[in-house]
C-alpha cells in the first residue's frame, strides 16, 4: 500500500481574481474546469510541476483561510520570479525557519495561505 500526492481544495469567491492570482501571478496552469450548470460555481484544477490544487467556488467544499505547505526546490528563484511580476498585493520574502527549512508565504485573495518550503542542506 502506498500513499500518493495530496490535492488540497481551496475556497475561492471570484473566478477572475483566482485565475489572476494562481495562473498569472503564481504561474500555475488550468488543467480543467467543471460546472454542474453554466450559472453555478466553478470547480477547477490548477497545477505547476508536480503541485496540484483544486479551487472551488462551492461553499460546502471547504472553508476559506486554509494553510498549506508546498515543497519546492530553489526557493530563491521562485521568489525572484514572483517579485519580478510586481503583484500589487504580494511581495513575498524568504525566511530561514528554526526547524531547518527556508519558507516563503503568500496569501491568496481569499485568505488561503500558501507556504513554499525548501529544506536546508546541512
Amino acid at each position: 500500500m502506498n500513499l500518493h500526492h495530496v490535492t488540497p481544495i481551496l475556497r475561492i469567491f471570484d473566478e477572475a481574481v483566482a485565475i489572476s492570482f494562481y495562473v498569472d501571478f503564481l504561474g500555475f496552469r488550468i488543467d480543467w474546469e467543471h460546472r454542474f450548470e453554466p450559472d453555478l460555481p466553478l470547480y477547477m484544477q490548477v497545477s505547476r510541476d508536480d503541485c496540484r490544487l483544486h479551487l472551488s467556488g462551492h461553499h460546502g467544499d471547504c472553508s476559506p483561510g486554509a494553510s498549506l505547505r508546498i515543497a519546492t526546490e530553489d526557493i530563491d528563484a521562485l521568489q525572484k520570479e514572483l517579485i519580478a511580476k510586481r503583484h500589487k498585493h504580494a511581495r513575498p520574502g524568504v525566511q530561514e525557519m528554526p526547524w531547518g527549512s527556508r519558507d516563503m508565504t503568500v496569501t491568496d485573495p481569499f485568505g488561503n495561505r500558501l507556504t513554499f518550503t525548501e529544506l536546508i542542506d546541512e
